[in-house]
C-alpha cells in the first residue's frame, strides 16, 4: 500500500495504480458476486461490477418495487437475477446491501447461506458493530469484509459513468480464508473507488452515524433553515434567502472547495468576506462543538443505533417517515429552492 502523509499523519491507501482493475480482476476470476439488496448501495455497486467484468448476480424478492427497477437495469430473471435465497446460494461473496433494519430482518436467512470459504462483505459496519443489538454475528469460517464508499450509490454510480472515483474505506473484519484482504481491495476497486483507505467496521459506523446527522446532512439542514429564517425574518424575499443561504454554497463554491480546499476559498475570495469568514468561524465551532461531542457520545453508547432499529423496525415505519419528509419538502424554503432550480440555465427546455 501507499503511503500518504495527511495534514501530518502518515496512513496507508490503496491506489488504482499499485492495484489496476485488471489485478482486481484476477483476484476475482473464480467468484460469484452476489448483491443482496437493490436500494441505495445496491444499484451503483453492483452495475459498476458488471461494467468492470465481474460475475455479479443480483437476490432481491420477487414481485417488488427494486425487483422491476433491477429489471428496468438490464438484470435478466434466472440468469443474473434471482430470488435472495437462490443467489445466496450462487454466491461465494454475498455483497449485503440491504437497509440495517433490513439485514436484521434477512439475517435468519443468510445464515443458512454463509458456507466455509465465502465472504460476506457489508457498506457500513452497523449490523456487525452493534451485534448485540442486531443479531448479525457472522460464522468464523467466513471473511467478513467492508467497502464503505464515501458518497451515494447514485454518486457512485455517476461519477464512475464520467470516469472518476469515489473514495472508500475498507476494513477486515474476519479473515478466515487468508485471502480477505485481496479480496476486499478488489472489490473496492471494482466498484469504483478512487482510492481505499483503512479503517474498521466500528470506526467506519462511527463516522458514518457521526457524519450523516452532522455535517453531511443533519447539522447543514440545521444550518440552512437558521440562517433562511433570519434573512426571512428581517424582510428579505423566499428566493432572496435560497439564494444566499444554499443555492450560492452549493453551485458556486461547494465545488471550489472540493477542488482546492477552504484555504485556497478563504484566499481567493473578496477582502469583505474574507474578513467575515475569519473573524467567524471559530465562533460556529464553538457554538456547535459541544452538539458533535453530545452526537458522537450518543453514536458510540449505541443510543443511536438502537433509534434507529426501534424506528426502522415499526410497521407504521414508511408512513411516519413520509409524514417527516413532507414537512421537509414543503417548507418554504425547499419550495423556493425548487423554484429556484427551474430556473438554472441547464434545466431550459
Amino acid at each position: 500500500m501507499a503511503k500518504i502523509n495527511f495534514g501530518g499523519t502518515e496512513e496507508n491507501v490503496v491506489t488504482r495504480e499499485e492495484f489496476p482493475l485488471e489485478k482486481a480482476r484476477e483476484v476475482l476470476k473464480d467468484e460469484v458476486i452476489a448483491v443482496i439488496g437493490y436500494g441505495v448501495q445496491g444499484p451503483g455497486q453492483a452495475l459498476n461490477l458488471k461494467d468492470n467484468g465481474f460475475n455479479v448476480i443480483i437476490g432481491q424478492r420477487k414481485e417488488s418495487k427494486t425487483w422491476d427497477k433491477a429489471v428496468a437495469d438490464g438484470w435478466e430473471p434466472g440468469k443474473t437475477l434471482f430470488p435472495i435465497e437462490e443467489a445466496l446460494d450462487k454466491g461465494t461473496i454475498i455483497q449485503y446491501l440491504l437497509s440495517d433494519a433490513g439485514q436484521i430482518s434477512v439475517w435468519p436467512t443468510v445464515q443458512k447461506y454463509l458456507k466455509p470459504g465465502k465472504a460476506l462483505y457489508f457498506s457500513h459496519g452497523f449490523g456487525v458493530t452493534y451485534k448485540d443489538r442486531t443479531g448479525i454475528i457472522p460464522p468464523a469460517d467466513v471473511d467478513v469484509i467492508l467497502v464503505a464508499p464515501k458518497g451515494s450509490g447514485t454518486s457512485l454510480r455517476r461519477m464512475f459513468l464520467e470516469g472518476r472515483g469515489l473514495n472508500s474505506s475498507f476494513a477486515i473484519f474476519q479473515d478466515a480464508t487468508g485471502k480477505a484482504k485481496e479480496r476486499v481491495v478488489a472489490l473496492g476497486i471494482g466498484v469504483g473507488s478512487g482510492y481505499l483507505f483503512e479503517t474498521t467496521f466500528q470506526k467506519e459506523v462511527y463516522s458514518d452515524l457521526t457524519g450523516e446527522r452532522g455535517t453531511l446532512m443533519g447539522a447543514i439542514q440545521g444550518i440552512f433553515a437558521a440562517q433562511y429564517e433570519v434573512l426571512r425574518s428581517n424582510g428579505h424575499s423566499p428566493s432572496e434567502a435560497f439564494n444566499e443561504t444554499v443555492e450560492e454554497l452549493t453551485q458556486s463554491l461547494m465545488p471550489l472547495v472540493a477542488e482546492n480546499g477552504m484555504d485556497w476559498m478563504y484566499a481567493n475570495c473578496s477582502t469583505t468576506a474574507q474578513r467575515g469568514a475569519l473573524d467567524w468561524w471559530k465562533k460556529f465551532r464553538d457554538a456547535t462543538l459541544p452538539v458533535f461531542s453530545d452526537l458522537y457520545s450518543e453514536v458510540a453508547k449505541g443510543n443511536e443505533a438502537q433509534r434507529s432499529i426501534d424506528s426502522n423496525s415499526q410497521s407504521d415505519y414508511r408512513v411516519k417517515l413520509e409524514a417527516e419528509l413532507k414537512e421537509l419538502r414543503e417548507s418554504e424554503m425547499w419550495r423556493a429552492g425548487a423554484a429556484v432550480r427551474t430556473l438554472r440555465p441547464e434545466n431550459d427546455k
